[in-house]
């Protein structure tokens, strides 16, 4: 007990561990930070590729796969088999039901009732009354004598016979086991027991407080570089954010915005309403050209004596109220 105390430091920890725990965790920390950063870097890539590629393809290839694969067996089921098998496939059941009614179920049976009910009962009544007495006396009652009188002596003598070399056979097995155990105890167990007890055990425990102790800084490494990592992409996300967002954003709120409200107010208003003035001009024109045309035609007409046409047609008149 005061050797066991002895080898435990002041916190009820082994010297062994107290002297691994710190190397340990540098160690595993120098080789983890480097992993998890690249892990977040990987990660945040992942999640930007899932949201806008992967999941729209995933989107456009489920659309797809229903209009190849789910639309047209759908259609085919609706249009083409439910009607088959309403219209052609019920008729047919019910005309081949009624056929092998009529064509097999019915000469069955009447073979049934009228032929084989029959003969099963004249099979019956000869079993009862030929078959059975012919067969005790024939057989039942020689097989009784047989059995009582020399199969049952013989088995007894056989089983009296039995036990006693069982006895013997028991006692050869316990003493041979005996030996065999006892050989095996001094040759093989004690020894395996005596290596495991004062060499295998004490290396397998301290194998388990360096696995622990490993495993343990593993832990925290992976976790302080969580924070290393969130700290370095805090500081990428800030300076990009101070290089190219702030300075594009004031660009485009100082610079930009004001050049386009005077591009908008000095150039594309007046360049829409000389467009919306020459717009109407022109269908003004338009206008008045068809109306001329319309008056010439219809001049024409008179003058040669043709129909000036119905009203509506070729002439916006409009007829008195009444006509």
């Amino acid at each position: 007990m005061d050797l066991e105390k002895s080898r435990e430091g002041p916190g009820g920890e082994g010297r062994l561990v107290v002297a691994l725990r710190m190397p340990v965790r540098i160690v595993v920390l120098v080789l983890v930070v480097p992993v998890r950063m690249v892990w977040d870097a990987l990660v945040v890539a992942g999640r930007f590729l899932g949201d806008r590629m992967f999941r729209p393809v995933g989107r456009a290839l489920l659309w797809v796969g229903r209009a190849v694969l789910v639309w047209p067996f759908v259609a085919l089921w609706r249009w083409v088999l439910v009607p088959f098998w309403r219209w052609v496939l019920v008729p047919l059941g019910l005309a081949l039901r009624w056929l092998g009614t009529g064509l097999v179920v019915v000469p069955a049976g009447a073979l049934y009732r009228w032929v084989l009910t029959p003969l099963g009962h004249a099979a019956v009544w000869f079993y009862a009354r030929v078959l059975t007495p012919l067969g005790r006396g024939l057989f039942v009652v020689p097989a009784v004598w047989l059995y009582r009188w020399v199969l049952t002596p013989v088995g007894h003598a056989l089983l009296w016979c039995g036990r006693g070399l069982a006895w013997l056979g028991s006692l050869l097995v316990t003493g041979i086991g005996t030996a065999l155990y006892w050989t095996v105890r001094v040759l093989v167990v004690l020894p395996v027991y005596a290596v495991w007890r004062w060499l295998l055990a004490p290396v397998g425990r301290a194998l388990g407080v360096v696995a622990r102790e490993v495993g343990a800084a593993f832990g925290h490494a992976w976790r302080i570089a969580g924070y290393v990592s969130l700290a370095v992409g805090r500081a990428l996300a800030a300076f990009f954010r101070w290089t190219l967002v702030e300075p594009a954003r004031w660009v485009y709120r100082t610079v930009l915005t004001p050049v386009g409200h005077v591009v908008r107010d000095a150039v594309l208003r007046p360049v829409a309403e000389a467009a919306r003035s020459v717009g109407r001009v022109t269908r003004d024109a338009l206008r008045s050209v068809r109306v001329t045309a319309r008056q010439v035609r219809r001049d024409v007409r008179r003058a040669l004596g043709m129909p000036a046409g119905p009203a509506g047609i070729g002439t916006r008149e409009k007829r008195p109220v009444g006509r």
